[in-house]
């Protein structure tokens, strides 16, 4: 199969992850790069930031048309997270590969099981009342792990917003996708002297799919209920963490 196909298949897949579920681009397209199309992992991991940073943004577009992005919580998360992510980008890039593979794993799965809780009824309307120091503490812990472990934050950043500010998921969707955009550009202000390296001919398809591929996973969120949306995406960061363990210790 040509890796013309192969970009544009992994880059739909990637954008109707970031689409309906408002994170999960970054965990799968780190994958695809490498395995399907013979990135290295340091120049998958800037591409992959490249190709959800403009995903994640038409993505974010889309849910703000219909009302699903709190902004004002998604922008105290995003600007606490900066920084952070900008200095722990710059000091992921000297820790070994496997190191930061198992701790991905290790999140991911914490995630997952903590998506998988039921939300207390009524949880859904607490986000009303934001506690800017809450959601700026969690910010940047997750702007941390971001830069840390190269990905946009989209898969910690809904966990986070459902289970720190109690918000309903489609609002955690919606919101999660501001903070994957601006987190994912400090990320790669760390990682700008790598651009120049990547092969922007496999990159350039799979970031047109993925774009198209939001817009059609945003259509399929609106018809799915939030608990069904919430259980598809911690089966999903249960997949990615299983598969990335077994790759780091094998």
């Amino acid at each position: 199969m040509s890796a013309l196909i192969l970009a544009l298949f992994a880059g739909a897949v990637v954008g109707l992850a970031l689409g309906a579920l408002g994170g999960g681009g970054s965990v799968l397209a780190v994958p695809a790069l490498i395995y399907l199309l013979g990135f290295t992992p340091a120049a998958a991991t800037t591409a992959s930031l490249l190709i959800v940073t403009v995903t994640a943004a038409t993505a974010l577009y889309a849910h703000a048309r219909a009302g699903h992005v709190r902004w004002r919580a998604g922008a105290a998360f995003a600007a606490a997270g900066i920084l952070p992510a900008a200095v722990t980008g710059a000091v992921a890039v000297r820790l070994p590969q496997a190191v930061l593979t198992v701790a991905f794993a290790g999140i991911a799965a914490l995630a997952a099981a903590r998506m998988l809780r039921p939300v207390a009824a009524g949880a859904g309307n607490a986000d009303r009342r934001v506690r800017p120091g809450r959601a700026a503490g969690t910010g940047a812990g997750l702007g941390a792990l971001t830069g840390l472990l190269g990905v946009g934050g989209g898969f910690l950043a809904v966990p986070a917003l459902v289970t720190v500010l109690a918000f309903e998921m489609q609002a955690a969707v919606g919101t999660s996708l501001l903070v994957i955009t601006v987190n994912a550009l400090a990320s790669l202000v760390t990682r700008s002297g790598a651009a120049g390296t990547l092969d922007w001919a496999d990159i350039g398809p799979f970031a047109g799919a993925a774009i198209l591929g939001a817009w059609d996973g945003k259509r399929l969120a609106g018809k799915v209920s939030g608990p069904g949306l919430q259980r598809a995406f911690a089966l999903v960061l249960l997949a990615v963490a299983a598969f990335m363990l077994v790759d780091a210790l094998t």
